[in-house]
């Protein structure tokens, strides 16, 4: 359990994180979501010791990271896949960390077929890693202590296709035998597939936290629901609903239906018509939402023109280019 009351940093005139609070729960994948500098790294830093609270407290399992005895037995870290020697081998990094926590060193081999580390690429110095299989080591030695409580940043950064649904296996995998993870992440396609719950970061601040339903829900508000829909006979099909009163658009090879899908496909059996799609649209689903809510920090915002192109002529302060030279053609 990882209970966050109302966390503040400040440096100096900044505001890093500010008044924060929420829970992450046994059994739970907890997405941690934000624009950069939103505050998500400084948090798990404050929850892991490694920087001091302005005002508020991080717990886990009712205590400070520094009140535990042995802490990597109880949470397993990986804010930086790189904060290894590099001169080490993978090997030695894990049997270190064994040593540290007082486990047998077949926890170790253990550890690295479970990331599916091989004998040579265990034995490769760290300096040599690919980042992807730096993130594997580092989630070795986040889960070497068999630990109740994961705290994780990007854990799926430089992961190919591949290794990105491992992991996601796996944090399933741990949250279903009672562990509890705190998942920081930009994918947000794989949050919304890993997730049970999800809290949204911006300026230091929560700007919502909830499961995606509540969250889609919210962000919805009183917007009628829209249903995707593709029939035999898209005209007719649309004709029925408008006789019902449901506004109807063309929407790709079908139609958009300002009602529920269940109001759809009843009007579609009644009379008899044939349908090959039918689904509630996901108005732009987590994306869009994530980008609703924390558009004041993003980075890039839209212009108001567009690219008008390159300047039509030289910076001011600088000559024109020269006249290129003129040729009177072959002798």
């Amino acid at each position: 359990m990882i209970t966050v009351e109302g966390l503040t940093r400040t440096y100096g005139d900044f505001t890093a994180v500010d008044d924060v609070s929420f829970a992450c729960r046994p059994g739970r994948v907890t997405g941690f979501l934000g624009p950069n500098g939103a505050g998500k790294t400084t948090t798990m830093r404050i929850l892991v010791g490694l920087t001091p609270a302005t005002r508020g407290r991080a717990l886990i399992g009712g205590h400070t990271y520094h009140q535990l005895r042995n802490p990597a037995r109880h949470v397993g870290v990986l804010l930086d896949a790189g904060a290894q020697h590099g001169g080490r081998t993978g090997r030695e990094i894990l049997t270190l960390g064994a040593t540290a926590m007082g486990l047998p060193r077949s926890r170790v081999d253990e550890m690295l077929q479970l990331v599916s580390l091989t004998e040579t690429e265990a034995r490769r110095r760290l300096r040599h890693y690919s980042l992807g299989m730096k993130q594997r080591l580092g989630i070795a030695h986040a889960l070497l202590g068999e630990p109740q409580v994961l705290v994780l940043d990007e854990p799926a950064n430089g992961l190919d296709p591949a290794g990105i649904r491992w992991m996601r296996g796996l944090l399933k995998d741990y949250a279903d035998r009672g562990g509890t993870v705190l998942l920081s992440s930009h994918l947000l396609h794989e949050v919304e597939q890993i997730a049970d719950e999800m809290i949204l970061i911006g300026h230091g601040r929560v700007v919502a936290q909830g499961d995606k339903k509540t969250l889609m829900d919210s962000h919805r508000g009183t917007r009628a629901e829209t249903t995707h829909v593709i029939c035999l006979d898209n005209d007719r099909l649309a004709e029925v609903l408008r006789e019902r009163g449901v506004t109807v658009r063309p929407h790709g090879p079908g139609l958009a239906a300002e009602c529920a899908s269940v109001d759809v496909g009843r009007a579609a059996a009644e009379h008899q018509l044939v349908l090959t799609d039918l689904r509630a649209a996901d108005e732009g689903g987590l994306e869009d939402l994530f980008l609703e809510l924390t558009s004041a920090t993003q980075r890039e915002q839209p212009s108001a023109g567009g690219w008008a192109g390159p300047p039509a002529g030289p910076p001011p302060g600088f000559p024109p280019p020269p006249a290129p030279p003129t040729y009177g053609g072959p002798r």
